[in-house]
């Protein structure tokens, strides 16, 4: 499915949240900066623009990592247009199986991606392991708005205007479909938090984003 849509990925996600994803990613990014991160690993990473954004902490490098080979390949081209192949390496990898060595990464990142885990502890597990002591996990995702009016508006845009808007453009039926599906079915906010708790995570905060429609979720080993 993110093979199919992998073209018109990065038009479809700035164009369906108005451009406010990327108030997003640079809010998250932010966590990170006092912890001066050297190595940073950013799980899920599809095109790479959370990759590129977490530039601004000026680390020496980064890796991203995803299943979607067509996604790696737009996020490649996308390196090399801009400079970046030296500095973001993109590999292909599963995100409950990373192909790396415990205590690695002084910081992991994730954007919108461990909605889409089949194993949700699995893939957190994964992150925890290749993490080092003390090293920070930073977590955006899509949840749900729960106070009136913002969780009526956002419900019919989610279920209703998204997906037709998203089938015109990647010419995909599923993938905006699938979207709002997976957003329902996802543990957020307090739910999330007991699971990284439980998994061995400290420290764990989430702070709603938008009245609520993303939530920044930050963690350490």
């Amino acid at each position: 499915m993110f093979d199919s849509i992998s073209g018109k990925y990065d038009f479809l996600n700035h164009f369906l949240s108005l451009g406010i994803d990327i108030g997003w990613r640079k809010k998250a990014i932010a966590l990170l900066a006092e912890g001066n991160p050297r190595l940073i690993l950013d799980v899920a990473t599809g095109t790479g623009d959370f990759a590129i954004q977490a530039l601004a902490l000026n680390p020496e490098k980064i890796i991203g990592v995803d299943i979607s080979e067509g996604m790696l390949d737009v996020g490649r081209k996308k390196m090399a247009e801009r400079g970046y192949s030296e500095k973001i390496e993109l590999v292909t990898g599963d995100s409950e199986n990373l192909p790396f060595v415990e205590n690695k990464f002084d910081a992991v990142i994730v954007a919108f991606g461990v909605r889409n885990f089949e194993n949700l502890e699995k893939g957190l597990s994964e992150i925890l392991r290749v993490l080092k002591p003390g090293g920070r996990a930073v977590i955006l995702e899509f949840s749900k708005p729960r106070k009136f009016p913002m969780k009526q508006v956002y419900s019919v845009y989610f279920r209703h205007v998204l997906p037709k808007i998203g089938r015109l453009f990647s010419r995909d039926a599923s993938a905006y479909t699938y979207l709002p599906e997976s957003v329902q079915a996802f543990p957020d906010g307090p739910e999330f938090l007991s699971i990284l708790t439980k998994l061995g995570y400290k420290n764990s905060t989430c702070r709603p984003l938008t009245f609520g429609i993303s939530s920044l979720y930050f963690a350490t080993k």
